[in-house]
């Protein structure tokens, strides 16, 4: 080879080694919106709650960062974190269930597809479940079903408000009628929440569907959806393949859901703590600090009765 073809070899690999030296550096340090392709600077998406600073789009969230969001700091109480899903009818499609189910532990860190347990919410106690789509597409089987039994039965007994962020495509087909079982469990729970005159509020996210919204996402004194969140029971094709009709372009969104009637508002992510705190506060101005949350951490807070003359 001679000293020219050497030179020109160089030439040619350099820009390539430089390209990838900037691929490297650039990588993670932006966020490329799924909705209308803008480029926003990662730490500005997630101080805005990954909620897109150009078109609004709110991006999926993991339940963890969701219970940031929601919860002060350093008050979190997991509840119920030791039940674990089990193989009652020893499924199998193209893997065994149970190997699923370890694959999914492994990947996410979680147990099941929900997170309980309780904390204050700008101030005030609240008992929260978080369905995390990360597991199984946020599928309903028996753990998720028996956690949010428990933390209703939890929140009644302490006299506590209710949320239940629901992003689920509905229920788990893996543990056939064992699943389906939990709607009307849940359901029941709620009933008894609901006659001790204690607030439930359901927060419909993308998506929430099948068995889900057929249950505990559809029972709320007031249900909240975030904008453009797909909601419903069953999938548009197959809607439209049985009524053999075209469905409309928005159907199944929070706003189409919004102007029939279906859920009673719409909030943005970034308003969504604020807008918690002021329906709670009307609900129940005061609340008597539950034993199971009385930590140093959490004093609990003096009652302050309004007389009329304050009203």
């Amino acid at each position: 080879m001679s000293i020219f073809d050497w030179f020109a070899n160089r030439e040619k690999s350099e820009p390539r080694v430089r390209q990838q030296q900037e691929r490297e550096i650039a990588d993670g340090l932006w966020t490329k919106c799924e909705a209308c392709g803008a480029l926003s600077y990662t730490k500005d998406l997630q101080a805005n709650q990954l909620v897109c600073l150009e078109c609004d789009h709110h991006e999926r969230v993991d339940g963890d960062e969701r219970i940031q969001q929601l919860i002060d700091p350093d008050t979190w109480i997991v509840l119920n974190e030791h039940i674990q899903p089990t193989d009652p009818l020893k499924f199998k499609d193209r893997k065994p269930y149970s190997d699923r189910l370890k694959d999914y532990q492994e990947k996410t860190g979680l147990t099941d597809a929900v997170h309980s347990g309780t904390g204050l919410l700008d101030g005030l106690p609240v008992a929260l479940g978080v369905m995390d789509f990360r597991f199984m597409g946020g599928s309903m089987g028996s753990v998720v079903g028996e956690k949010i039994c428990r933390l209703t039965e939890h929140a009644t007994a302490e006299r506590l408000p209710l949320i239940i962020v629901c992003a689920s495509g509905g229920a788990r087909m893996q543990e056939g009628m064992l699943s389906l079982m939990q709607m009307a469990k849940i359901s029941g729970a709620l009933q008894r929440h609901r006659e001790a005159k204690l607030l439930y509020i359901p927060i419909l996210t993308h998506p929430t569907l099948g068995g889900v919204t057929a249950s505990f996402a559809m029972l709320g004194d007031i249900i909240i959806a975030e904008p453009q969140a797909t909601i419903g029971f069953a999938g548009r094709r197959v809607i439209e393949q049985t009524i053999r009709e075209k469905l409309p372009e928005d159907f199944q969104t929070s706003e189409y859901l919004l102007k029939h009637g279906f859920i009673d508002t719409i909030v943005s992510r970034t308003q969504l703590k604020r807008t918690l705190a002021q329906l709670i506060s009307l609900h129940q101005p005061f609340f008597p600090l539950p034993s199971s949350m009385k930590t140093e951490k959490h004093p609990e807070p003096e009652l302050v009765h309004l007389d009329a003359k304050q009203l």
